[in-house]
C-alpha cells in the first residue's frame, strides 16, 4: 500500500469516527429534542417527560460518584498516611543502635580541654611572637595582674 493509499484510509476511518461521534452527541442534546417535540407534541411529550424523570436520576448518580470519589480520594490520602507512618515506625525497630566508641560526656570533656589548649598557645604566640616578651611570660599571673592595672589605670 502506498503512503497516499494510508493517509486516504485514515482520513475515511476519521471522517467516519466524527460522524458517529456527532450522531451520539445530537441524539444526547436536550435542545434537538425540543425541536422535535414541536414537530409532533403527542409523542415527544412523554419522551420529554421521561427524561425528566431521568434526569433528576442521573444528577443523583453524578452527584454519588463525584463523591464516592471524593472519598476515595480521602481515603487513599489517609491510606497513603498510614502506611508512612507504619515504615517509619518499621525503620526504628530495625535500626541498629548506634555504638559511640566516645560518649558524649567525653567529648565535651575534650573539646572544652582542646578549646582551653588552644588559648593557652594563642596567648603564648601573641605575647612572645608577636610581642616582645617571653613565651612563657604570658602564662604567669604577674604579667597579666600588670595588664590590668593598665586597662583600669586608677588615677
Amino acid at each position: 500500500m502506498s503512503p497516499t493509499n494510508q493517509f486516504e484510509k485514515t482520513k475515511e476511518e476519521t471522517r467516519t469516527r466524527r460522524l458517529r461521534v456527532e450522531a451520539s452527541t445530537e441524539d444526547k442534546r436536550p435542545d434537538k429534542r425540543s425541536s422535535e417535540s414541536e414537530a409532533k407534541p403527542s409523542v415527544r411529550k412523554e419522551d420529554t417527560s421521561s427524561s425528566k424523570e431521568l434526569s433528576p436520576e442521573k444528577e443523583q448518580r453524578r452527584r454519588r460518584s463525584a463523591s464516592a470519589e471524593m472519598e476515595m480520594t480521602e481515603t487513599l490520602k489517609q491510606t497513603r498516611k498510614l502506611q508512612k507512618k507504619q515504615q517509619k515506625i518499621e525503620k526504628r525497630k530495625n535500626k541498629k543502635p548506634r555504638l559511640r566508641i566516645f560518649p558524649i560526656w567525653l567529648r565535651l570533656v575534650i573539646v572544652s580541654g582542646l578549646c582551653v589548649l588552644a588559648l593557652g598557645y594563642g596567648l603564648m604566640f601573641g605575647y612572645g611572637g608577636l610581642g616582645e616578651g617571653e613565651p612563657s611570660d604570658a602564662l604567669e599571673w604577674e604579667t597579666w595582674q600588670h595588664i590590668i592595672d593598665i586597662i583600669f589605670k586608677a588615677e
